[in-house]
């Protein structure tokens, strides 16, 4: 199984060949294609290359899918005696990828 570790947004995904990785929201069209330069390991079977901090000439090809919402949170503020409570909601933005080919 060929499989690679990028990083987008500041977090790291794992990419597989043909599967599909949720990052935060890109400024890319639907259907437009993108290329993740920064590859910090690249595994092929048995062989591991891991990068320094990137793995140079690695390259993860990917098409946007589509952009929607997760799921929401409710962030509840509350203090004691004080009578301060504030309930407030949060929907992060995602952009959905599908990782077509991983090149070295």
């Amino acid at each position: 199984m060929k499989y690679a570790i990028v990083e987008s947004g500041g977090k790291q995904y794992k990419a597989v060949e043909g599967g599909r990785i949720e990052v935060d929201l890109l400024p890319i069209e639907p259907g437009k294609k993108i290329d993740l330069n920064t590859v910090l390991l690249l595994a092929d079977g048995d062989k591991i290359k891991v990068g320094t901090p990137t793995v140079a000439g690695a390259n993860v090809g990917a098409k946007v899918v589509e952009h929607f919402k997760g799921e929401k949170l409710t962030v509840f503020k509350y203090k004691p005696k004080k009578r301060i409570r504030v309930k407030t909601g949060h929907r992060q933005k995602y952009t959905l990828l599908q990782i077509e080919k991983i090149t070295e």
